[in-house]
């Protein structure tokens, strides 16, 4: 259609942004189908939302940035697409491949220091295998090596500020306060004169009443919480607010078909935590957001439908 794109990346995330607009420049894009800004919120996004020329905007974010950016385009009736907060659930069923979940969930947990908004952050495991899962869990998540990321010898790397570090304490000792354990981690990592090091944790004897089930910790933190039957899990899953991605383990195809039915999220792994593909749609429900992105779902959010009927005498 010709339209030009602004991008505008977080201040403290331009990087990534910045590399792929060099790249549709050296593609040979034309000058100014594709346009970088960066700079303080009242100069850069303030204008792009009262623009009249601005007909679709679309955000990665927070939840509460999301519920800004709605009433911000209301004024010049912009379409709005975002992808918010995850609090994803993880459940392991009493028939599922322990090794296998601990594998996967480990290292996708620990990814990029958790700040991933697909990654597992609530952790429901069946009261058969819940002891060992843990012992699994903690047993990997203390062999991570922690420093540089860009070091292939190094499992985490750090988080991205000061502020990100105060905020995993605050939520460990609010959940410890609470009644959960700290299994292992829950602190600064020793050793790092510089940088906003924190521990890969693991956090059991949570209950669904704790801050840490029901709001996106963004770190380096899973919470684990016992259950008993199907129903009772999927009902616990559903109790948040956000419905970004959610997983299951287990051998049974039906009870998974059965799960993949009753969570509420816009995206569901069986045994599997790849959620990102460029044919599929990428996107959440309720508070974690609306639209899509990838698919033919993501290019439809772009889009004006028209009609037209036409009468020949």
């Amino acid at each position: 259609a010709g339209c030009s794109v602004v991008v505008r990346p977080s201040s403290q995330t331009p990087g990534v942004a910045m590399v792929l607009v060099d790249c549709c420049r050296a593609g040979g894009l034309p000058a100014g189908a594709v346009n970088l800004v960066i700079g303080p919120t009242d100069a850069t996004y303030a204008p792009l939302m009262a623009s009249q020329a601005v007909r679709k905007v679309s955000l990665t974010g927070s939840t509460r940035v999301g519920q800004q950016m709605i009433r911000d385009a209301a004024d010049t009736l912009k379409k709005v697409s975002m992808e918010l907060g995850g609090n994803a659930p993880v459940i392991v069923y009493d028939d599922a491949d322990l090794d296998a979940a601990l594998n996967a969930a480990v290292p996708t947990k620990y990814a990029n220091a958790g700040q991933v908004c697909v990654t597992g952050d609530r952790f429901y495991v069946h009261e058969s295998l819940h002891d060992a899962f843990v012992e699994g869990f903690v047993a990997r998540a203390q062999a991570i090596r922690l420093g540089d990321g860009l070091d292939p010898a190094v499992g985490m790397g750090p988080l991205i500020n000061a502020g990100r570090v105060a905020g995993m304490e605050r939520i460990v000792a609010g959940a410890v306060a609470a009644g959960a354990t700290i299994a292992t981690g829950g602190n600064r990592a020793p050793g790092f004169n510089a940088g906003h090091f924190f521990q890969p944790t693991v956090l059991t004897d949570c209950t669904d009443g704790m801050p840490v089930m029901a709001e996106e910790n963004f770190g380096p933190l899973a919470a684990v919480a016992r259950f008993r039957s199907e129903d009772e899990v999927l009902a616990r899953a559903n109790a948040c607010d956000m419905g970004l991605s959610a997983y299951a383990f287990t051998r049974d195809p039906a009870r998974a078909r059965r799960t993949v039915a009753a969570l509420k999220a816009g995206m569901v792994g069986i045994n599997s935590f790849a959620m990102a593909a460029s044919e599929a749609p990428f996107g959440g429900t309720n508070h974690s957001g609306m639209g899509r992105e990838g698919g033919i779902e993501g290019i439809r959010d772009y889009l004006d439908v028209k009609s037209s009927q036409m009468v020949w005498a």
